[in-house]
C-alpha cells in the first residue's frame, strides 16, 4: 500500500481570519485527510484562542468535497458517547461520509479538569476508555442502545440514520499500552501512535525507531490474540513528538528519509502539522506545500 500523507490542522484561528483558508489549501495540496485536535485548551495555546472540534469539522466539511476529516484524538476526558454519537452521525452526513475518529484514553492536561473533577489516575482512564469505545462502537451502529456501565449509561438512546460510512464511521484508536492496543484490534481500523514520549527530550531517532517497532510488534500480537490480520488495521503515525520534532519538515529530502523509515515499519499514514508561526509547529509554509505535494511520489 502506498503512504498516505496527511495534516492535522490545530483550531487556533477564526474562520473568518485564515481558519478556512487553512481547510481549503490542504485539500487543494492533496492531503489524504485533515485532522484537529479534540481539546478545550491545549498547552502553550491555552490563553489564546481555541475553537471546538465537532464545529470546526463540520465547517470544513462544507468548505472541502474529497479530503477526510477527522479527530486526533477525542478521549473521554469531556466527552459522552452519548452526545458524542449523535454529533459524529451528524457530522458524517454533512461531510458525505469522510469523517474518521480518531480516539484515545487521554492525558492528565487541562481538558482532565475542566468539567471539576479530580483528574483520572492512568487504571480509571484505561477503565473509561475501553467503556467508551465499546458503547460507542454500539451506539454508532445499532438504532436504539440501552446501557448501564460502570462509568455511562444510555437509555433507548436513538441514532437514526446511523453513520453514512457502513457499519459506522471508522475509528483510528491511540495506543501504546496492552489494553489500548487490545481495543485497537478490537474496534479499531486504524491505530495511531506518536512514538516513544519518554525518548522526546533525549532519545535519538534511532531509538525511536525501535520504539516504534516494539510497539507495532505488541500491536500485532494483540491482533493475534483477537484473530485478526494485522494487516488490515491501518498505522498512522503523528509527527512532532518523536526526537526528530520538526526536523522532518525542514526539506522535502528530510522528509522523505523520515517518511521512507516508518512506512518501511509498515506506517500506512503520516500526519504532519499544519504550520504555526512562533510556535513547537513552526515550518517554511513553502517547504511544507513542497513536501506535500512532492513527496509522495518519491515514498511510492
Amino acid at each position: 500500500m502506498s503512504l498516505r500523507l496527511s495534516t492535522v490542522i490545530l483550531p487556533y484561528r477564526r474562520w473568518s481570519e485564515g481558519g478556512r483558508e487553512a481547510w481549503q489549501r490542504a485539500e487543494q495540496l492533496g492531503f489524504h485527510a485533515a485532522y484537529t485536535y479534540d481539546h478545550l485548551s491545549w498547552r502553550s495555546f491555552r490563553d489564546g484562542p481555541w475553537f471546538g472540534a465537532v464545529p470546526t469539522l463540520t465547517a470544513a466539511a462544507a468548505v472541502t468535497d474529497r479530503m477526510r476529516l477527522g479527530t486526533l484524538v477525542t478521549s473521554p476526558n469531556f466527552r459522552h458517547p452519548v452526545t458524542l454519537a449523535k454529533d459524529l452521525i451528524s457530522l458524517d452526513d454533512v461531510s458525505g461520509g469522510r469523517v474518521t475518529l480518531g480516539v484515545g484514553a487521554g492525558g492528565t492536561g487541562f481538558d482532565a479538569t475542566a468539567l471539576g473533577q479530580d483528574p483520572w489516575t492512568p487504571r480509571e482512564r484505561a477503565d473509561r476508555f475501553a467503556e467508551f469505545v465499546g458503547l460507542l462502537d454500539r451506539l454508532l451502529t445499532e438504532d436504539s442502545v440501552s446501557y448501564r456501565g460502570e462509568f455511562y449509561s444510555a437509555h433507548e438512546a436513538r441514532n437514526i440514520p446511523g453513520c453514512v460510512q457502513r457499519p459506522r464511521l471508522p475509528f483510528a484508536v491511540a495506543a501504546t499500552g496492552p489494553r489500548g492496543l487490545r481495543l485497537a484490534a478490537r474496534f479499531g481500523q486504524a491505530w495511531v501512535t506518536t512514538g516513544d514520549p519518554k525518548l522526546y527530550e533525549n532519545g535519538t531517532p534511532e531509538q525511536s525507531v525501535q520504539a516504534i517497532r516494539g510497539q507495532l510488534a505488541k500491536l500485532s500480537d494483540a491482533c493475534a490474540e483477537a484473530g485478526r490480520d494485522p494487516g488490515s488495521l491501518d498505522k498512522v503515525l503523528l509527527t512532532g513528538f518523536t526526537p526528530d520534532r520538526a526536523r522532518p519538515l525542514g526539506s522535502l529530502d528530510a522528509f522523505v528519509d523520515f517518511a521512507g523509515r516508518h512506512q518501511e515499519l509498515g506506517f500506512t499514514e503520516i500526519v504532519v502539522h499544519w504550520p504555526i508561526p512562533d510556535s513547537d509547529f513552526a515550518a517554511d509554509m513553502k517547504v511544507f506545500e513542497q513536501i506535500a505535494m512532492e513527496a509522495k511520489a518519491q515514498l511510492a
